[in-house]
């Protein structure tokens, strides 16, 4: 599909909120030990899918601004005030030239590794299943290790891909426990890949709303919209992506672009 089509069916565009606040790793999306800063291949990344109208930087900090600018990108800077990058979106989102956008992805300006494919699936998803306000991914966890990581985010989902709940906690819990449910298929457990699409006018909305109960107990910010009777479907993916939250995180990608 040519991204530059007018006929693709729902225009959408991509919103990577940016800042250098981090409390593992200082200042990532401006390391370049591979030549071009984090937050560039996250952009060129996100470039790579079809459905999207564009991508857009919602920057905390002048220097994200510079580092999108030099390198030909676009980017937007937002008030560092603001509480989350999802505030940031909204932010960038809410202003008048992105008025005839119908849905905007949040990628994470840390998740370079992120295949374009991925960023068309939830808009897909939105696409198909017109009750929903919000759509996700998620991808099959196989190890006990992972499963009962806090860090790692989980998500059990209906028949019909809508999202029950997401929790740090392992879900479902299994009371009588069998090593072989790891091994499951189709899959017991998943593993919440945190890219979202919004409908535009839902996302504008889901910023003027207070933190449920259960969002502030998890520290999870999705289950503000459960919380208030709303639906996110959900999509599985065989693998998720590697994020850069630590040194070692970035080290291995380093490697990973120096071997592609």
């Amino acid at each position: 599909m040519d991204r530059h089509s007018t006929a693709r069916p729902t225009p959408s565009y991509v919103i990577i909120p940016a800042r250098l606040a981090s409390t593992r790793l200082p200042e990532k999306l401006l390391l370049s030990e591979t030549g071009k800063p984090v937050i560039q291949h996250t952009y060129e990344a996100a470039q790579q899918a079809m459905r999207p109208l564009g991508v857009c930087v919602a920057a905390a900090d002048p220097q994200i601004l510079q580092a999108v600018v030099r390198f030909g990108g676009e980017a937007v800077l937002t008030d560092p005030e603001l509480a989350s990058g999802t505030d940031r979106v909204a932010a960038v989102i809410g202003q008048k030239r992105f008025a005839g956008i119908d849905v905007v992805v949040n990628l994470q300006g840390d998740e370079p590794e992120l295949p374009g494919r991925a960023i068309d699936q939830v808009i897909q998803l939105l696409e198909d299943n017109p009750d929903s306000v919000m759509s996700t991914l998620a991808t099959p966890i196989r190890t006990r290790e992972q499963l009962d990581d806090p860090a790692c985010v989980k998500v059990v989902f209906n028949r019909n891909g809508q999202a029950i709940y997401f929790s740090r906690s392992p879900i479902p819990f299994v009371r009588d426990w069998d090593p072989g449910l790891l091994e499951a298929e189709p899959a017991v457990f998943y593993q919440h890949i945190g890219l979202y699409a919004y409908r535009r006018e839902f996302l504008l909305r889901l910023t003027r709303m207070p933190p449920s109960e259960l969002e502030v107990l998890e520290k999870l910010e999705q289950l503000r919209v459960l919380q208030a009777g709303y639906h996110i479907a959900v999509g599985v993916i065989p693998h998720g992506a590697s994020g850069i939250d630590t040194a070692d995180d970035y080290r291995k990608f380093v490697q990973r672009q120096r071997s592609a």
